[in-house]
């Protein structure tokens, strides 16, 4: 079984940076590609960075050279670096496996853009 924290989520005005880190228990994390989502009040949970677990990486358009995705596997950790975030960057932000599994799903953090 694996569990997912993520953390790192605030407020922060627009064109701020913010970095999530997301914390999986489990020694069998290094074989997951793992992915970010985020679900937007009224809006469905989608993901928009992706990372195997050889380090390559994919985004959607909308966070392609702000957003980058990295991961330690020595620490179990993946991260999300934001930059140049927009208010519409608001949204609730998890991490899960790719593809998702319903088991994985933690917590989330919170990421306002907003002046």
């Amino acid at each position: 079984q694996v569990q997912l924290v993520e953390s790192g989520g605030g407020l922060v005005q627009p064109g701020g940076s913010l970095r999530l880190s997301c914390a999986a228990s489990g020694s069998i994390f290094s074989i997951y590609a793992m992915g970010w989502y985020r679900q937007a009040p009224g809006k469905q949970r989608d993901l928009i960075a992706g990372i195997t677990s050889g380090g390559s990486t994919n985004y959607v358009d909308s966070v392609k050279g702000r957003f980058t995705i990295s991961r330690d596997n020595a620490k179990n950790t993946v991260y999300l670096q934001m930059n140049s975030l927009k208010p519409e960057d608001t949204a609730v932000y998890y991490c899960n496996a790719l593809p998702a599994r319903g088991d994985y799903w933690g917590q989330g953090t919170q990421v306002t853009v907003s002046s």
